[in-house]
């Protein structure tokens, strides 16, 4: 008996951009599966008429399974309604691989000599238009894989690939030596090149790239040359090497500046002080640590050598001085009696003082008597000239 449906679904590979279903004739309503990145182009009487997508889909055919064997009877037991399935694989096949079938030939720029070479890689192409891709290229074959894509493109790929490196090479005045450096301009500038060519037939060029520019190795004529490149050039490039060390080594070490003044002036800020005042500090260490003191005294140094410093720190850093060179002092002659203390920070202070020499508080008169101008000697609480009451400080 019959079957009165049939079921039609890929069963090609990965590698295989069209592949055509063996089943042809079938009934109506024949169900067809079509996976995810596949297309399905159904073919009736020799014409393209649908384009099925993703999932199952059912065919209308004139192939009627009750009366087919009596239609057929006047053709010979074939059906005058033809039908067949083609299914186009949609993903990208990668890692396809070209080469170039003879060397091109061109003068090498820089030392002038006629040379050889031939190119390889791979790239990677996707179907982009399936009714096109089945017209204009599988037509009535079975099936289109990869090496049987890229032989149809060869033509294509040789004589872009092969015009585009010679003139390339002579513009940019590339030494073969240094093509290496340039392959993956190369690449690209061919990839925008020959995408059209393939877009004309409904194939997507994804990526395309050279991976190798095949050199007369061994030959007697390239190897004098490539010595003789090596020993013109090898010194200068030598020199520009050491010279980028250079710059990169002084790059380096003024970053290493940068950053370590950019830690000391966070430090400063943080501990509030500033590199004048930090200056400050080490000499007012240095004048309190020398054993001739006394010289700085005679010289003026005190409270004014730290009129540079400034602020509280200023003020800190000149006691810190003027203490050491007090204490200098009172090694060479007798110490001087308080005749009070300074009623602002408690200082001890002598009777001719008339501002405190710790805080500048101006001091109450008491080393004077204020009836007959008497300096006092000694402590007490009365004149001892004319007996008026003395003004103690409190």
């Amino acid at each position: 008996m019959a079957e009165l449906a049939q079921v039609i679904k890929y069963e090609g590979d990965n590698s295989t951009f069209v592949w055509k279903h063996p089943m042809e004739d079938f009934n109506t309503s024949t169900q067809l599966i079509v996976h995810e990145s596949q297309e399905a182009i159904f073919f009736m009487n020799g014409q393209a008429l649908d384009l099925f997508g993703p999932g199952r889909h059912t065919l209308e055919t004139q192939n009627i399974p009750l009366l087919k064997r009596l239609i057929n009877i006047s053709t010979g037991s074939q059906t005058p309604f033809h039908c067949e399935v083609y299914f186009v694989n949609k993903t990208e096949q990668m890692a396809v691989k070209w080469g170039t079938d003879s060397k091109v030939q061109f003068m090498e720029p820089k030392l002038h000599f006629p040379l050889q070479i031939g190119a390889s890689g791979e790239m990677t192409l996707m179907a982009e238009d399936a009714r096109k891709l089945l017209v204009k290229i599988v037509g009535t074959e079975k099936n289109l894989g990869q090496q049987a894509l890229v032989q149809k493109f060869r033509a294509v790929l040789m004589t872009k690939v092969k015009s585009y490196l010679a003139k390339t090479i002579r513009e940019n005045e590339i030494s073969i030596f240094e093509i290496d450096e340039h392959l993956d301009q190369i690449s690209q500038d061919l990839h925008q090149w020959l995408i059209p060519d393939f877009l004309e037939y409904g194939v997507s060029l994804e990526r395309f790239f050279v991976t190798t520019v095949v050199r007369p190795e061994g030959d007697r004529d390239y190897e004098k040359y490539k010595e003789l490149y090596f020993k013109q050039y090898g010194d200068i490039k030598e020199a520009q090497i050491r010279q980028q060390v250079e710059i990169i080594n002084q790059q380096t070490k003024a970053q290493q500046m940068i950053i370590e003044s950019q830690a000391l002036a966070t430090k400063r800020s943080q501990e509030g002080y500033s590199y004048q005042q930090e200056r400050g500090f080490d000499v007012a260490e240095k004048v309190a640590a020398n054993e001739a003191v006394g010289q700085f005294t005679n010289m003026g140094v005190g409270l004014g050598t730290m009129a540079g410093v400034g602020g509280a720190i200023g003020g800190i850093v000149g006691s810190a001085m003027n203490n050491a060179i007090d204490g200098a002092n009172m090694t060479n002659s007798s110490p001087a009696s308080p005749a009070g203390f300074c009623e602002n920070c408690g200082s001890p202070i002598t009777p001719d003082m008339e501002f405190c020499e710790q805080c500048g508080h101006k001091l109450k008169n008491n080393d004077k008597c204020s009836n007959c101008g008497f300096v006092f000697k000694n402590p007490g609480k009365f004149c001892p000239k004319c007996g008026s009451k003395r003004e103690v400080a409190e």
